[in-house]
């Protein structure tokens, strides 16, 4: 992969429109693009208008997500994505960043090359990615990779009772028409994602910039332990069968689990039943969330899980069950493009390093849908994300669109050989 001559993009542009759309859509309490909302609405807008300025034809797709696309002299698709969307009183940088430097690749492209580059470059705002409001993340990507189930989606519903075709209705898509994003993706040949890290990895290296590996596979399930409700003074703690007891052994162990195999493990929430504090706990039910990059580790997580779940129960004179709540494989991102993505760092600040996405991204479902992909990770200051405190230096905001531009030159060329 070689890198051609590119004039210089302009990060201070960037970061001066990361500032005015934080106060375009954010408030004391942080970011509100929250999507299909009236900000995020607001945010869509403000992209326009900017896209406006260039030769790129602009459209909306049939799941609500927002193409702008400079025709090449191949047909060939190089794909630069994000999100505007967020969660509520979220971080400035979250999503939005991929959306505005990949708006700056695409003005230096367009300089470059005069409006039609070697290959179709397109950026790509994908609708609905945090899920904050109907829980259901990546919900725009994962119409156009495939990995929809309309029948499912529309059951949902937000806090309010509003259902998400309603919500969709209001800003011109019809879920069950959803689907046809599939299309979009047709051509595509490759794709480039830049994050903030939203993790403490490159900060604790004193990195600015990293090259992921690709995202983390994810087994969600409840366990339920259930014992027998007892008077809590009349009851001799050496007969109880206290779910609760049997629950909280387990809490301690994923820990143990995690560190085994060098993935995570949370025990994101816990219910008790009867739920009084005169009585022993009967019924105890939490979730467990299991991330790993390699599958069959994943798997082990999952099966050590559930064995020391049995074991803590059978101590306790308890029994166990489980519900599958939700799964994804681990996607790993091409190794070419992250050797590109490697090289394109390394022109900008001297070292770099090589991690997973904990968290999932609109990246993972365009690798799904067989699309060579890859991203950039940068550092994000405390480790902090989905938090108004949420931050990066200013300067590794300007290295992470100068990488991004450097990605994209070398990505253009690595499609051209294809």
């Amino acid at each position: 992969m070689t890198a051609l001559p590119s004039p210089a993009v302009d990060p201070a542009r960037t970061l001066a429109e990361l500032k005015d759309l934080r106060a375009l859509t954010g408030d004391e309490n942080g970011a509100q693009r929250v999507a299909f909302t009236p900000r995020w609405l607001a945010a869509r807008q403000f992209l326009k208008d900017r896209l406006a300025e260039l030769p790129a034809e602009v459209h909306q797709d049939a799941a609500g997500n927002l193409w702008a696309t400079l025709r090449g002299d191949s047909e060939r698709e190089l794909l630069i994505g994000g999100h505007l969307d967020s969660v509520p009183g979220g971080g400035w940088l979250d999503g939005c960043l991929n959306v505005l430097a990949g708006l700056e690749v695409l003005r230096r492209v367009s300089a470059q090359y005069g409006g039609r580059p070697p290959v179709t470059l397109r950026l790509v705002d994908w609708a609905d990615e945090e899920g904050a409001r109907f829980g259901r993340s990546l919900y725009g990507s994962s119409a156009a990779s495939g990995f929809f189930d309309v029948t499912e989606l529309a059951k949902l519903r937000d806090r309010d009772g509003v259902a998400l075709g309603d919500a969709l209705r209001e800003v011109g898509v019809t879920l069950e028409d959803a689907p046809q994003a599939r299309a979009e993706l047709a051509k595509a040949a490759a794709y480039l994602e830049l994050h903030i890290e939203q993790g403490p990895v490159l900060e604790g290296l004193g990195l600015p910039l990293g090259a992921v590996l690709g995202t983390v596979g994810v087994e969600r399930h409840t366990l339920t332990f259930r014992g027998q409700a007892a008077h809590s003074g009349s009851t001799p703690m050496n007969v109880r069968r206290d779910a609760f007891l049997a629950a909280g052994r387990f809490g301690q162990e994923i820990y143990a689990i995690a560190e085994r195999h060098g993935g995570v493990c949370t025990v994101g929430s816990v219910k008790t039943w009867p739920g009084i504090v005169t009585s022993v706990v009967e019924t105890c039910e939490l979730t467990l969330d299991q991330r790993h990059l390699d599958a069959g580790k994943l798997a082990a997580m999952w099966q050590d899980a559930q064995d020391a779940a049995r074991r803590f129960a059978e101590e306790g004179g308890c029994t166990v069950d489980f519900g599958y709540l939700w799964n994804i494989e681990p996607i790993p991102f091409h190794p070419e493009l992250i050797d590109a993505a490697e090289a394109s760092i390394l022109e900008v600040t001297p070292a770099t390093h090589r991690l997973p996405s904990g968290p999932l991204h609109d990246a993972a479902e365009v690798a799904r849908a067989g699309v060579p992909t890859v991203m950039l990770f940068v550092q994000s200051l405390r480790g902090i994300s989905h938090n108004k405190i949420e931050d990066t230096r200013e300067d590794h905001i300007a290295l992470s669109v100068q990488a991004l531009d450097r990605l994209t030159t070398r990505a253009m060329a690595w499609v051209q050989e294809r």
